[in-house]
């Protein structure tokens, strides 16, 4: 099985070109201003891809995801995962777009007892993580040093520990490292001004 991975594209997706692959994942970020037409032009340009599944799950500049009413704007060909599991060919793949924060961003929670409680739902058997929000203290690093991770996630990663964890949001910290026996991906496409600067992630699973 063969994932192809990334994130924080920003509307430069139609300047990509994807390694082959059997499953697609999009970590978050997909949109710039999360409109209706950037988002529907995403969404036509992922579900035209050739890997046979395509897994969706969106960041904090992505509002038309917010939405309830867009659901049934979404192509039968792929999975968008808000706090859901999903699996494929056995492999268990849990995903959530929630970032912290509590500026006027999409999908954003309070830091504590919100963030930890939906955390906890994150079942124990999953495999591979999908979040927007990297883990305090792994690949968060902003230019300036600043550490943006999700402290309480963290927290969970103690006792969940999955075989991967894919994330992406801060731009600058775009790479892979092992720690206790889970692979963590920083998928972000672009730097931290915008750029096209780093490939997507191919796993072999």
């Amino acid at each position: 099985m063969r994932l192809i991975c990334l994130a924080d594209t920003h509307n430069q997706h139609r300047d990509l070109d994807l390694p082959e692959g059997d499953i697609l994942i999009h970590a978050g970020d997909c949109t710039d201003g999360g409109s209706a037409r950037e988002s529907l032009d995403f969404l036509d340009w992922f579900s035209e891809q050739p890997h046979k599944h395509k897994i969706l799950v969106p960041g904090n500049h992505d509002f038309f995801f917010e939405k309830e009413h867009h659901k049934d704007q979404i192509p039968e060909n792929l999975h968008v995962l808000i706090g859901q599991s999903l699996e494929i060919k056995g492999i268990k793949f849990w995903g959530s777009p929630y970032t912290p924060g509590m500026a006027n961003w999409a999908f954003q929670r309070e830091r504590g007892a919100e963030l930890r409680s939906h955390w906890e739902q994150i079942p124990q058997d999953t495999q591979i993580l999908i979040t927007h929000t990297p883990p305090y203290g792994i690949m968060d690093d902003t230019a300036r040093g600043l550490k943006l991770g999700c402290e309480e996630l963290a927290g969970k990663l103690e006792s969940l520990k999955p075989d991967y964890h894919l994330f992406g949001h801060i731009h600058h910290a775009a790479g892979s490292k092992t720690f206790s026996n889970t692979k963590f991906f920083n998928l972000s496409v672009l730097d931290e001004r915008f750029r096209i600067m780093n490939e997507p992630a191919v796993i072999e699973l």
